[in-house]
C-alpha cells in the first residue's frame, strides 16, 4: 500500500540540515530537562521501558542522539550495555562525564546516526529520543536506525509530535491560520522549535511496512501545553498530573501529546 506524505516544498525541505545543539546546550537543559515538562517526559518514559530495565539478563542497547544519556543512564545502572552516539560533541561529554561519574561503563561514538549505523551490530532495544523531528531526511533516518534493531528486539521512538503543532497554532489564531493552510508554520529549527514535527499515523505506517508492531503508544503532555499560562496558575498541579496520566494513553488524547513514545518490536524474520 503506498504512504502518503504531507505536502511539503521541496526548496523548504532543501534548507534544511540535521542540527547540531552544541551551539544551544545551555539553553537547551534549562529548558528541556530542568523543567517540569521534562520532568514529565522522563517519568513516562521510564514506566513505557520498565520492562526493558527489569530484564533478567543485560541488553545489548543503542541510545542514538544520546543528547544528555539520561536514559541510557538509568538503563546502564541495571547493568545494560549501552552504545551512545550523538552529533552534538559537547552532548556527548556531558554524557560520557555522567557515565564516569556514576562508575558505569559505555561506548560512546561522537557520530551522525545516519553514518554510524551501519558500523553497528543489531541491539535488542534502540531508543531514538527526540531526534526525528531534527532531521532534513526523517522518514530515510528512521529506516536506517530501524535496521539496527534485531528481528525479535524492540525500537522506542519518542517525536515531537505535528498533531500538536496544529492545534496549537489554530488556537492562537490570528495570523497563523493562513499559515497552517500554507503548510508554512513548521520551525526553522534555529532554536527549540523543531522544523520537522511527525505526524503519529504516518510514523507508525512506516513501522508497520517495515515489519515492526506497536506494542506502546503513549502521548505526553496531552493537556498541558494548550493551557494559557494565566490557566496553569490558577489550577492545581497535582490535579493537572492526574489528568494528563488518565488520559495518555487513552486512543484520541494520546495523539494530542506534545510528543509521542512508541515501542515498537520487529518481527522475528523479514527485512526493512
Amino acid at each position: 500500500m503506498p504512504l502518503c506524505f504531507s505536502r511539503v516544498s521541496n526548496s523548504w525541505m532543501k534548507r534544511l540540515r540535521d542540527r547540531n545543539f552544541d551551539n544551544l546546550i545551555d539553553k537547551f537543559e534549562q529548558q528541556i530537562y530542568d523543567t517540569f515538562k521534562g520532568g514529565w517526559r522522563l517519568k513516562l518514559l521510564k514506566e513505557d521501558l520498565d520492562r526493558f530495565y527489569q530484564a533478567s539478563e543485560p541488553l545489548a542497547i543503542w541510545d542514538a542522539g544520546c543528547g544528555f544519556g539520561h536514559i541510557s543512564l538509568w538503563l546502564a545502572g541495571q547493568g545494560h550495555r549501552l552504545t551512545l552516539c550523538d552529533v552534538s560533541e559537547k552532548m556527548l561529554a556531558r554524557a560520557r562525564q555522567q557515565f564516569s561519574e556514576a562508575g558505569w561503563a559505555a561506548q560512546f561514538h561522537h557520530e551522525a546516526v545516519q553514518t554510524l549505523a551501519p558500523k553497528l551490530p543489531q541491539f535488542d532495544l534502540v531508543l531514538f529520543h527526540a531526534v526525528l523531528e531534527w532531521l532534513a531526511d526523517p522518514v530515510a533516518g528512521l529506516q536506517i536506525v530501524a535496521e539496527r534493531v534485531r528481528p525479535g528486539g524492540h525500537l522506542s521512538l519518542l517525536f515531537y509530535n505535528r498533531n500538536a503543532m496544529v492545534y496549537t497554532n489554530a488556537l492562537k489564531g490570528e495570523w497563523r491560520w493562513k499559515n497552517l493552510l500554507d503548510d508554512a508554520y513548521l520551525g526553522k529549527g534555529k532554536r527549540l522549535t523543531p522544523p520537522n514535527p511527525q505526524f503519529p499515523h504516518e510514523v507508525m505506517a512506516h513501522l508497520q511496512n517495515w515489519g515492526f508492531t506497536v506494542t506502546t503508544h503513549t502521548g505526553i503532555r496531552v493537556f498541558h501545553d494548550y493551557l494559557s499560562k494565566d490557566t496553569l496558575e490558577r489550577s492545581k498541579e497535582e490535579e493537572l498530573l492526574e489528568l494528563e496520566y488518565r488520559y495518555c494513553r487513552m486512543p484520541t488524547y494520546r495523539d494530542m501529546g506534545r510528543y509521542i513514545h512508541l515501542i515498537a518490536q520487529r518481527q522475528a524474520s523479514g527485512s526493512i
